[in-house]
């Protein structure tokens, strides 16, 4: 009875080649995905700037124009009419 038990590993075909970049992509998205999570998560020290922030004035008293407002050209003038 032990010579008809058949204990050898079964037979498992070769990966092709469309299953591997398959597994290799989806193993790359997970990578960038969880290094997308954590750029959110962690925060980026604003050590590092450029050139074009030191042109910039830092000082809240910066002078701001006025907004100009728009006449509205939609709003008709009312009739006025004469009570009887």
């Amino acid at each position: 009875m032990a010579a008809e038990l058949d204990f050898s590993p079964p037979e498992i075909p070769e990966p092709t080649f469309m299953e591997n970049v398959l597994r290799y992509g989806l193993f790359f998205g997970a990578i960038f995905q969880l290094i997308c999570v954590l750029a959110i998560i962690l925060p980026v020290s604003k050590a590092h700037k450029t050139d074009s922030d030191s042109f910039e004035p830092k000082n809240s008293e910066t002078v701001k124009k006025p907004k100009a407002t728009a006449p509205q050209i939609s709003k008709k003038p009312k009739k006025e009419t004469k009570k009887k």
